[in-house]
């Protein structure tokens, strides 16, 4: 019986070290405000720490997101973040944050993040937004139109998109599980990859013309 209860502790453990391993370590202070320069000697989460006897408040702080973003592009929309690399006082944190402003049939184009599960909270406009679930789930599409203060999840590395469905302009602000979320715009890094994937191999995959895709190449 002692024998059966060990193997039964040691397959607990087998199982459930892995996870504990693989979660990101907790701070073992208050703070590891990221700077780029080692300066203090400790490095955290791809940052050194500030020397935390000179740590100050607009460490902790920014003012990026009162100001409206440029919507003069392609897609209508702009992104305009706080992350690690513009407030270090988020270095080992676990979290950011993004204002997204959209011109009138503006769209943020279907993205992922590599690294977080984002929230996102209306505060002008009307958007429509949606994710697709993966192939295992069928590649389903889930889709609302949200108003102001209506909050919408888009799970972590799942494709997801908004558009402005109004005639007047929109903002959204979101917050990202990660100090670091990362982005992949899928069709640029689809079509303006560098150097550019052989045409054949998109024409296949899409379904296309292979013309078609060289065109679309182009234009990214």
């Amino acid at each position: 019986m002692k024998s059966l209860s060990c193997i039964a502790v040691l397959s607990l453990l087998a199982l459930t070290l892995p996870l504990a391993i693989a979660s990101d370590p907790s701070p073992l202070q208050d703070f590891c405000v990221g700077v780029n320069t080692p300066a203090s000697g400790v490095f955290v989460n791809g940052k050194f720490c500030k020397d935390p006897r000179i740590v100050n408040a607009d460490d902790f702080f920014s003012s990026v997101l009162n100001r409206p973003g440029n919507v003069n592009n392609a897609v209508g929309s702009n992104v305009t973040t706080v992350n690690v690399n513009n407030l270090g006082g988020l270095n080992t944190l676990g979290i950011s944050l993004v204002r997204i402003d959209y011109a009138p049939n503006g769209q943020n184009p279907p993205h992922t993040h590599p690294r977080a599960t984002e929230i996102l909270i209306v505060q002008q406009g009307t958007l429509l937004v949606g994710f697709v679930s993966s192939n295992q789930d069928g590649n389903r599409l889930f889709a609302k139109t949200l108003n102001v203060g209506d909050v919408f999840v888009f799970p972590e590395g799942l494709i997801h998109f908004q558009f402005n469905l109004g005639r007047t302009p929109a903002v959204a602000i979101a917050a990202l599980s990660s100090q670091n979320a990362g982005v992949i715009t899928i069709a640029n890094t689809v079509f303006g990859s560098n150097p550019a994937i052989d045409p054949n191999v998109l024409a296949r995959a899409f379904q296309m013309d292979a013309n078609v895709i060289r065109d679309l190449q182009n234009r990214f």
